[in-house]
C-alpha cells in the first residue's frame, strides 16, 4: 500500500516572523546550554593535572554526575511543561545551569567539582522538554522536522564555541576563567526568554485552551508512550548513539594530548596558541561545524522524504550511523594528527543526521498532551545511558587497558574509543527495525 502524504497541519497560533524569532531565541539558549555542558571536554586535561584525577573521575565529572540529576528531573518538570507556562520553566532552567557553571570555576577538589555539576545538570534538564513541546506548537506538522533539527543544531554549535572559547580562555587565563565566563550569556538570555518569549496556549480560543491544558495523568501518559514500539526503538538507537558520541566527545582532546602532542605544538606555535587553545579552536570547528551541518540535513531530509514515506524518519538514521563508523576507525588509528582529524570531520555530519528525524518522530508518536512528557522519556534514556555512562564508561576501558594491561594512557585512550564506536552498529540496526511500526503508530 503506497504512503499517503498527510495533510496540511492546522496554522501555528503566532506568526511566521515571530516563530522564526522564537527558534532563533531557543536556538541561542540550547548553544548555550550544549557550551555549559561541553566545555569540561577541552578543559579536561587541565582540570586533571591540577585536581590529581584518573580518567574515570573526569568521566564521573562530565558524565554521570550531570547525567543523573538531569535525566531524573527531565520528567517531572516535562510534566509541569505539559500545562505549565513553557518560556517561563526554560527562563529558569538557564538562570540555575548558568550559575552553577560558574562556580565550576570556583571547585577546589573533585567532590566539589562534581557537586557543581550536579547543580548545571539540574538546571538544564528544564530546557529541552518544554522546548520541543514549544517549538512542535509553533510549527506545523508538514515543516516540524526542520524547526526541531534548528534547535538541535546547538548541539554541534555549542560543542564548538564550548571548545574553542573554553580552549583559548584556558590557554590564556586558566580553566577556571573558562567556566565563570561561561556561565554569563545563559543569565542574560533567561531574562531574553522570559519577557520576550510567548506561551501559544495564551493565545488559543478558550475551547482550545481546555485541550490543550488538559493534563493527562502521569500514568496514562507512560501507557501511551509504553505502547509505542517505535518511540523505544527509536530512544534506545539514541541511547546507544549518545553513549558513543558523549564518551568521544569527552576523551578526543585527550587523545591527541596524548597521543599527537609533539606534532600538534609546533602547529600550534605557529597560530601564537598554547596546546589547549589550539586543540579547543580545531576540534570545535571540526566537530562543531561539520555536526552542525549533519543536524540541518537531517531536518532537511526528514521533511522532504518523511511526507512520501514516514519510514525515512529512521530509515535516515540508521544509514547514516552505520556509514560513519569506519571514519573513526581510520582516525583513531592512524599515525598523522592532522589525517586524524580530516577523518574526523566525516562522523559528526552522518552522526548528528538523526537530530531532526528522530525528535520529529517521536513528537509525532504522541497526542499533543504528552509530547513534552515523551521528549523528557526520551532525554532520559538517551542522557543516563549516553551521557551518564558513556564517558565513564570510556574513561574507565582507558584506565583498563592503559594501566591494568601496561599500555599506558595514551594507548588506553585509543583502544578505549575504538571499542565504542563499535557499538554504532547497533544503533542503526535498531533504527532500522523501527521502520516496521512507524507508519502505523504516528498520529499526528
Amino acid at each position: 500500500m503506497t504512503e499517503q502524504p498527510a495533510p496540511p497541519s492546522p496554522a501555528p497560533p503566532v506568526p511566521e516572523r515571530y516563530r522564526r524569532y522564537a527558534l532563533c531565541v531557543l536556538l541561542v539558549i540550547y548553544i548555550l546550554n550544549f557550551l555549559d555542558r561541553q566545555i569540561v571536554s577541552i578543559l579536561a586535561e587541565p582540570i586533571k593535572h591540577d585536581l590529581h584525577l584518573a580518567d574515570w573521575q573526569l568521566g564521573v565529572m562530565n558524565g554521570l554526575a550531570f547525567a543523573l540529576f538531569y535525566t531524573v528531573l527531565g520528567i517531572p518538570i516535562a510534566r509541569l511543561a505539559e500545562t505549565g507556562n513553557r518560556p517561563r520553566i526554560i527562563a529558569a532552567a538557564a538562570g540555575v545551569w548558568s550559575l552553577f557553571t560558574m562556580a565550576c570555576g570556583f571547585a577546589q577538589n573533585f567532590v566539589q567539582l562534581v557537586l557543581c555539576r550536579v547543580g548545571v545538570g539540574v538546571g538544564e534538564a528544564g530546557c529541552t522538554p518544554p522546548a520541543h513541546s514549544l517549538i512542535t506548537d509553533y510549527t506545523p506538522r508538514e515543516r516540524r522536522a526542520s524547526a526541531l533539527a534548528f534547535y538541535a543544531l546547538g548541539t554541534p554549535l555549542g560543542g564548538l564555541f564550548g571548545m574553542a572559547l573554553g580552549g583559548m580562555v584556558a590557554d590564556a587565563h586558566g580553566w577556571r576563567a573558562a567556566f565563570l565566563l561561561a556561565g554569563v550569556p545563559g543569565l542574560l538570555m533567561a531574562l531574553v526568554a522570559r519577557f520576550t518569549l510567548l506561551e501559544p496556549r495564551s493565545r488559543l480560543r478558550g475551547d482550545m485552551i481546555a485541550t490543550a491544558v488538559t493534563r493527562i495523568p502521569f500514568r496514562e501518559a507512560m501507557a501511551e508512550i509504553r505502547g509505542k514500539r517505535t518511540f523505544w526503538l527509536i530512544a534506545f538507537a539514541g541511547a546507544i548513539k549518545a553513549f558513543i558520541g558523549y564518551g568521544a566527545a569527552t576523551f578526543l582532546a585527550p587523545f591527541f594530548f596524548r597521543n599527537h602532542a609533539a606534532e600538534l605544538i609546533p602547529l600550534a606555535d605557529g597560530f601564537g596558541l598554547g596546546l589547549t587553545g589550539f586543540l579547543g579552536v580545531t576540534l570545535g570547528i571540526v566537530l562543531g561545524l561539520t555536526g552542525a551541518a549533519g543536524t540541518w540535513l537531517g531536518g532537511f531530509l526528514a521533511d522532504r522524504y518523511g511526507a512520501r514515506d514516514l519510514r525515512a524518519y529512521v530509515a535516515i538514521p540508521a544509514v547514516s550511523t552505520l556509514l560513519g563508523i569506519p571514519f573513526y576507525i581510520i582516525g583513531l588509528l592512524t599515525e598523522s594528527a592532522v589525517f586524524a582529524l580530516v577523518m574526523f570531520a566525516f562522523p559528526p555530519v552522518l552522526n548528528t543526521l538523526w537530530y531532526g528525524p528522530s525528535y520529529a518522530a517521536v513528537q509525532g508518536l504522541v497526542q499533543p498532551q504528552t509530547r513534552a512528557t515523551a521528549a523528557a522519556v526520551l532525554l532520559f534514556l538517551v542522557n543516563l545511558i549516553g551521557l551518564g555512562l558513556g564517558p565513564l564508561g570510556v574513561g574507565a576501558v582507558s584506565d583498563l587497558i592503559g594501566n591494568t594491561f601496561g599500555l599506558g594512557p595514551a594507548e588506553g585512550v585509543r583502544w578505549s574509543l575504538l571499542i565504542f564506536v563499535l557499538f554504532g552498529a547497533v544503533a542503526s540496526a535498531l533504527f532500522w527495525m523501527a521502520r516496521g511500526s512507524i507508519r502505523e503508530e504516528m498520529v499526528s
